[in-house]
This record gives structure tokens, sequence and C-alpha cells, in this order.
């Protein structure tokens, strides 16, 4: 099972990871200047990731290619790591998918 880890920035910021049950980053959210607006980013993780729409797959200008989560109002709230084939970026996205809905929170604020 994923989990969410929650830290705070050297700014006073907080920010959140998806990390897969084998420890990887799957997915790394923007900085939030509450602790309160980062635990709202990861309910909309969390109910949002059962939706292929949310998922928008970019390509850096590097080709390397990765994804954006984006909420209902088309926000993004989280993005995913550069990976080396689009395999593997749906692979992620797969993982995202599976992990979020019941990942525990991990509050190391």
């Amino acid at each position: 099972m994923g989990k969410f880890e929650i830290r705070k920035t050297k700014s006073g910021q907080f920010k959140f990871d998806l990390k897969a049950s084998n420890g990887q980053v799957i997915l790394s959210s923007e900085t939030y200047k509450t602790k309160a607006s980062c635990k709202k980013g990861i309910h909309s993780v969390m109910n949002n990731a059962a939706e292929d729409k949310r998922f928008d797959r970019r390509t850096a200008k590097n080709g390397s290619p990765y994804f954006n989560m984006k909420a209902r109002n088309g926000q993004i709230i989280g993005t995913s790591e550069m990976y080396s084939n689009t395999n593997g970026m749906e692979n992620g996205i797969a993982s995202v998918k599976k992990n979020a809905p019941d990942a525990t929170i991990d509050d190391q604020s």
C-alpha cells in the first residue's frame, strides 16, 4: 500500500510526496502555505486518482515523458518524475491509480 508523506520545506511551507509500496516517489505536490491546504491536496489526489482524465500526459523540453495530475478545477495537484519512455510514464500513472485511494498519510513535518 502507498503512503503520502507530508514535510515542511525550508521556507516553512508544506508539500507531499505519494510513495508506492516500494518507497519510490510517484507523485510530488506543489508547495502549500498551510498544512490544512496540503492535506486538502492529498485528499484531492485520493478522490481523483481513479479518473484517467485527471492525468495530463506531457513531454519535457528534453523529450522525457512525465505527467501532471489535475483537480476537477484544472489546477495541478501533483507532478511525476521524468521518465525515460512513455511506458514508464503509463506505469507511473497506473501506480498512482492503485496506491493513492487507500494510501496512509505520514506527517513528517
